[in-house]
């Protein structure tokens, strides 16, 4: 069974970290706030220390991208 991306879902967003690594790439917590197509969607993405909203964003497991949490 496949998932659907739709509003109000959590996901993860991951982060890109910095280039010399003193900030790694880590999981985020997103809500999907628009859905484009089922691998694009606009997320409201929550940080320790603040929120951003970013549009178009592609499914994936690189930096910049989000995916569905793993079951735990």
């Amino acid at each position: 069974m496949s998932q659907q991306p739709s509003v109000g879902r959590i996901v993860h967003y991951q982060s890109y970290g910095t280039p010399g690594g003193e900030f790694k790439s880590e999981p985020r917590a997103a809500i999907i706030t628009g859905v484009v197509d089922d691998e694009t969607v606009h997320l409201c993405v929550l940080n320790p220390t603040g929120q951003f909203f970013n549009l178009n964003v592609k499914q994936g497991d690189a930096g910049g991208q989000w995916n569905w949490p793993p079951r735990v």
